[in-house]
């Protein structure tokens, strides 16, 4: 069963809409480097989670390269 970012990041490919994508990126990796800066607390896990996001978010934007170069 697909997870949440894995069908918003589907339905931005079917709508063909890189630019969500990018913004959709550009906040996880933001989100990504403000968890890495805290101490006191092992956010290690949500930084996984979020890194598998961005990767799923990468694979929507070369999925969008592709249909365009195609």
């Amino acid at each position: 069963m697909p997870n949440a970012i894995e069908l918003i990041v589907d339905g931005y490919v079917s709508l063909n809409d890189p630019r969500a994508l990018d913004d959709l990126r550009m906040q996880r990796r933001k989100l990504a480097v403000d968890l890495k800066a805290r101490t006191g607390f092992d956010y290690q896990a949500t930084i996984q989670q979020i890194e598998d996001d961005i990767a799923v978010i990468e694979a929507g934007l070369a999925r969008l390269d592709g249909a365009a170069a195609s």
